[in-house]
């Protein structure tokens, strides 16, 4: 057994993560990954840690949870946030990457490492001998997912999960729309702006809600034949299905935007943010989508300044798979039931790029400690990495076990009151996280 290392499953964040870290501790690793031989249908390109749904990882803010979780990662020496900053691409207070130069740096680092093989072959089967880690994504393959369900006592759940369009920047109508930021907080070319009239909201309402959606493939129906979404990546037509303001207090607020013609709020505002570092490509913020490829080019054509759009990708919309982990994983992932084998990512129950990443670390750190004899690392609940895991093992108050993502809800209280409102308390949730990491958890051997 000493001979072999560990074993990991899937080469995307999470996978790619857990490796690294279990290398890092010395220990050799054999990753598999399908690609390039098969992918799944969100999936094109060959490289690890493809990013298969917006390129934002979302707030660089310490007041925000997920802007608190990618800095512990960060110090901690996450190779996920190192590849993120190395591709960075200006997105105001978000962290944002170039896809492709983000996929390339993770590859490069992976297969560069002397402690890991990697193998281009699909596993459907699972060596409960041996430690590993099981990181396939929630587009698993139909074998592996049935073989997690056998494990799991087949409670395994599924959502669907959708991708926002990508435009090309110069078929953008720029005597509509404008460059701006949010309450003009960033770098005002970070975000395109497109604003509409009643009138005009009222037209592209109408055709959105009527247009019509692709047709399921049978192994993603739910037995109704019904899509089950998530609330936080929800298909932009569903959202608009449940009432004629819900995007105009959600992708589509106009607040913090004022029109530079009139100074003044739109009845309705879609943003685009930059997709790449050149700004050759937007994306539209929000409007994940699983409208067929025609009905797109037309109802979003109706969005002011997009009328002659260009896309170089149309939304899509695909199967998740998520374990219902509480009373099933600890919080380090490993299983109860089997002690060696660890899961890591989405099909964990977080949800989310760089929370993805955060379970990949803990169960790579983790299996390798396994591997080496020592005692496992379980971080605390007042860090957000902790948080995350403990909510994944437990569950909240909900019987109903849902997907997660970085907040401070799930994260142990202050055991002081703070003045101020909402940031500061939150920066002080930060502090204290950020001073637990860098007094204990720099060194994990």
């Amino acid at each position: 057994m000493k001979n072999e290392g560990i074993v990991v499953i899937g080469a995307g964040l999470a996978g790619a993560e857990a490796a690294y870290q279990a290398a890092r501790l010395g220990v050799p690793v054999t990753l598999y990954e399908m690609k390039p031989n098969k992918k799944t249908p969100a999936h094109h390109a060959d490289g690890f840690a493809e990013l298969v749904c917006s390129n934002s990882l979302r707030s660089n803010q310490l007041s925000n949870a997920v802007g608190l979780l990618k800095e512990e990662l960060k110090v901690m020496g996450s190779l996920i946030m190192e590849a993120a900053y190395a591709t960075e691409v200006p997105a105001g207070s978000a962290l944002a990457v170039n896809r492709e130069l983000f996929s390339e740096y993770v590859t490069k680092k992976i297969k560069e490492n002397p402690l890991i093989t990697v193998v281009e072959e699909e596993i459907d089967k699972i060596d409960f001998e041996k430690i590993t880690v099981v990181a396939t994504g929630p587009l698993t393959s139909d074998s592996m997912a049935e073989t997690i369900s056998e494990i799991m006592g087949g409670d395994e759940l599924h959502f669907f999960d959708a991708a926002a369009p990508i435009v090309d920047f110069s078929t953008i109508n720029l005597e509509k729309a404008f460059f701006a930021s949010r309450y003009g907080k960033g770098d005002p070319e970070d975000y395109l702006n497109c604003p509409m009239t009643k009138e005009e909201y009222d037209a592209f309402y109408h055709a959105l809600i009527t247009a019509e959606v692709a047709a399921l493939k049978e192994f993603d129906r739910e037995e109704q034949g019904e899509l089950q979404v998530f609330e936080g990546c929800m298909p932009v037509e569903v959202m608009a299905s449940r009432g004629y303001d819900t995007l105009r207090y959600g992708p589509m607020k106009p607040v913090g935007l004022p029109t530079p013609k009139t100074g003044e709020d739109a009845f309705a505002t879609v943003q685009l943010r930059r997709e790449n570092r050149e700004g050759t490509m937007y994306n539209l913020v929000g409007f994940q989508t699983h409208l067929t490829f025609g009905e797109q080019k037309r109802v979003f054509r109706m969005i002011p300044g997009l009328e002659n759009a260009e896309f170089f990708r149309y939304g899509v919309m695909h199967r998740n798979t998520y374990i219902n982990s509480p009373g099933k994983l600890d919080s380090t992932y490993a299983t109860l039931k089997y002690p060696k084998l660890f899961f890591a990512g989405q099909m964990t129950g977080v949800e989310g790029y760089v929370e993805s990443a955060s379970s990949g670390f803990v169960a790579g750190i983790n299996a390798a400690k396994l591997y080496l004899g020592m005692e496992k690392t379980v971080f605390p609940k007042e860090t957000q990495i902790g948080a995350l895991a403990d909510y994944v093992s437990h569950g909240g108050i909900s019987s109903v076990f849902q997907p997660m993502n970085a907040n401070f809800g799930i994260i142990a209280p202050l055991n002081k009151k703070v003045k101020g409102g909402k940031k500061f308390r939150n920066e002080a949730y930060a502090e204290r996280s950020l001073e637990i990491i860098k007094e204990g958890f720099l060194d994990f051997v």
